[in-house]
Parts: C-alpha cells; sequence; structure tokens
C-alpha cells in the first residue's frame, strides 16, 4: 500500500501513489498558487512542483494562504 503522510495524517492511495507533487495537489483539489509545500523537512519551490517526484513514506507539510483582514 502506498502511503504519505500529509499534514501528520497518513494518507494511503489504494490506486496508486501521485507521480508528482503537482498530481497531488490536484488530488486533493488545492490550488498550486495558494500553497507553500515542503517534503521531508524540504521547502519545494512552486515552479519545481511539477517536477518533484513522489514516493511512499514521505512527509508533506502543505500550508495554504488564507486571505482575510
Amino acid at each position: 500500500m502506498e502511503v504519505l503522510k500529509i499534514n501528520g495524517i497518513e494518507k494511503q492511495f489504494p490506486d496508486g501513489l501521485p507521480k508528482t507533487l503537482i498530481e497531488l495537489l490536484k488530488q486533493l483539489d488545492i490550488n498550486q498558487a495558494t500553497v507553500v509545500a515542503e517534503i521531508n523537512g524540504k521547502i519545494i519551490a512552486r515552479e519545481d512542483f511539477s517536477q518533484t517526484q513522489l514516493s511512499s513514506g514521505q512527509r508533506i507539510e502543505l500550508v495554504r494562504f488564507v486571505g482575510g483582514g
């Protein structure tokens, strides 16, 4: 079973892991323009989301910006 730990919660991917960070964001319905991503403690530049390969067991932190005032 393919597993990623996203924001501290293990998420299983029985149909296979998304290949890249951008694919994961699309599956989670998260707009890439509103998120900062970190994989195993390393911040990923937004322009690298589509080239960043994912593998089972990685720790991913996704922080979304929310407008307001």
